[in-house]
């Protein structure tokens, strides 16, 4: 859109230089090119200020992406711990699963009579 409308005030400026040829010749020609010169600059103000307001566009738009894209990788760090933090929970609860497994079967080693009593007293 920017383009287009660079390429509409290029073409304005293309239109002024015929129109002043042509306006040399004839009277009326004369008479009417400085209201069509009128005309041409209202119309090139206006593409000036659309061309402004469309860079303030992108600008502004620039900035939410900025933004957005500050918030995903928020984001994306924030998932990341919260895999890390329950991995690692997973992996000490498996841990002490091991542990108890480990335990319970030294105990039945080094206690074989106290086998039944010991296991149920150690894990109350």
């Amino acid at each position: 859109m920017k383009a287009d409308l660079e390429r509409k005030l290029t073409d304005l400026d293309d239109n002024v230089a015929r129109e002043k040829q042509r306006a040399g010749d004839s009277d009326i020609g004369r008479l009417a090119f400085p209201s069509f010169l009128r005309s041409i600059e209202t119309r090139r103000e206006n593409l000036r200020t659309t061309l402004k307001e469309i860079e303030r566009e992108y600008v502004a738009a620039q900035a939410d992406l900025a933004g957005a894209f500050q918030d995903l990788k928020s984001l994306e760090i924030a998932t990341e711990q919260q895999t890390r933090r329950l991995s690692e929970m997973q992996a000490r609860r498996d841990q002490a699963r091991l542990d108890e497994i480990a335990l319970v079967r030294h105990l039945r080693k080094t206690h074989p009579a106290q086998r039944l009593t010991g296991a149920a007293s150690w894990r109350r």
